[in-house]
């Protein structure tokens, strides 16, 4: 049996028993690697032999009792933005042709502890800076996108060749490609996980985190990714925890706020119906739906990208002025346009994103969590330019996408994307978004929802 199909939690169970042989496991996800790179070109290279070295040192500790937990043995991918010793970090750029990696990122270091398989680093938009990941396609029709900016991590989780991969969030990018590729996606808490090692896009909104098949399978993943790190200034010390712990308790008796404005002004029809549903289910389990409106909305992408282009400009300054030719021409506009943004503008966004903050810590005295569409429209076609919603109006892909999910990112909250629906055979998310380090609840309301529906079950053919 190779067990690529099962959750990562059973699959972890069979391989502790000895009834799954961690070398069969990833010899079964390098095959199927293989053949979603054929087809949707989700990784930027797949590392087989090392993999395969990985696994059969898993197999030697595990019948030695030497077990080290979940992932021990268990097949993931990296984004091509963290460092991994001795590869090429190439942020899917002609720019970094030069660039190999003298050590591992905090977070490839804390997946060899675990006793990760890695199997291959997976493409991104260039420097993480889009939405789009033009490399790759979405496997659940080749004809459009995966999302991103981590969208080979997206593409990669949802054809089964790994049973999660690191993704990095700056405006959405590991929740955008979860959702339009229907996997679970978490971005925790800003500084739960440390960046070290990992290409920055923006320093004060970057956040690392898993994308998986199911909701527990990225808590297993967070437990081994979480802690503080003081060579990632950001990191924060707020000390251990178990996100399995508590994960099916279900939502009765919590309270879950319903956005009055902004999540649902400009959204597909489909996938608001989606959405609604998937809160309704909730409600039916015993959660309390609290309508709220959301502080200071009119400000969230001014706030996003007041902050992101002009910290994205800065990282990117010698490399514009030396390589400015081989950078995409989306990223390298993006990256001329930040240079002009004003200090005394950059500052107040600073300041406005504090005031975002704390009216958010305000409106959550009401509600544990918050309920919303994690973006507004399923995956779009490779080239399409525009969304169109029911009342005529069209908005930009990339707007639409960093809309619904960048909140998340101003206010550094732990935010997940379950699979809640397809719309027109493709799949579409529900976000939930919570109070600072309690990605607790978070995951508990996803646990909740996950584990009383289906739409988990279903996988692309390709």
């Amino acid at each position: 049996m190779s067990g690529n199909t099962l959750s990562l939690e059973k699959a972890a169970a069979q391989i502790r028993s000895g009834k799954l042989s961690p070398v069969d496991l990833a010899k079964a996800c390098l095959t199927r690697s293989e053949h979603v790179q054929a087809k949707a070109n989700a990784f930027v290279t797949i590392t087989a032999d090392a993999a395969l070295k990985s696994a059969r040192q898993a197999e030697r500790e595990i019948a030695r009792g030497k077990y080290r937990g979940a992932l021990h043995g268990i097949p993931v991918a990296v984004k091509d933005l963290c460092d991994m010793k001795g590869l090429p970090t190439t942020a899917s750029s002609r720019v970094r042709y030069d660039h190999v990696a003298r050590a591992d990122s905090a977070v490839v270091e804390r997946l060899h502890d675990a006793g990760a398989v890695i199997v291959g680093k997976t493409h991104t938009h260039e420097f993480a800076y889009g939405v789009i990941t033009p490399t790759t396609r979405n496997p659940w029709d080749l004809d459009r996108i995966p999302g991103g900016s981590s969208g080979g991590s997206g593409a990669a989780v949802a054809a089964q060749a790994v049973f999660g991969a690191l993704g990095t969030d700056t405006g959405g990018s590991i929740r955008i490609p979860a959702s339009v590729c229907g996997t679970v996606g978490l971005k925790p808490t800003f500084g739960r996980v440390s960046r070290y090692g990992i290409t920055s896009l923006s320093w004060s909104l970057d956040h690392a985190g898993p994308l998986t098949r199911r909701v527990r399978d990225a808590a297993v993943m967070l437990n081994a990714l979480a802690g503080f790190d003081a060579r990632d200034p950001g990191s924060a010390d707020v000390g251990p925890a178990d996100f399995l712990k508590g994960i099916n308790r279900g939502v009765k008796g919590l309270k879950l706020g319903v956005p009055k404005n902004y999540f649902f002004d400009g959204i597909d029809g489909g996938v608001e119906s989606a959405v609604r549903a998937a809160i309704d289910h909730l409600r039916k389990q015993g959660a309390k739906l609290v309508p709220v409106t959301l502080p200071m909305a009119e400000l969230y992408m001014s706030v996003e990208f007041g902050l992101c282009l002009p910290e994205a400009s800065a990282y990117h300054q010698d490399m514009l002025r030396e390589r400015g030719d081989l950078y995409l021409e989306d990223v390298r506009t993006f990256l001329e346009v930040g240079e002009l943004v004003a200090a005394t503008d950059y500052i107040r966004a600073l300041r406005v994103r504090e005031l975002i903050k704390n009216a958010w810590a305000a409106m959550y005295r009401d509600i544990d969590a918050l309920l919303a569409p994690t973006v507004p429209a399923t995956a779009a076609k490779a080239g399409q330019e525009t969304f169109r919603w029911s009342n005529g109006a069209e908005e930009p892909v990339t707007p639409a996408y960093v809309r619904t999910s960048c909140p998340a990112n101003i206010t550094g909250l732990p935010a997940i994307t379950v699979p809640c629906g397809f719309v027109g055979g493709l799949p579409a998310g529900m976000q939930i978004i919570g109070r600072p380090y309690d990605e607790a609840t978070v995951l508990r309301v996803a646990q909740a929802y996950e584990s009383t529906t289906d739409w988990h079950e279903r996988a692309p053919t390709l």
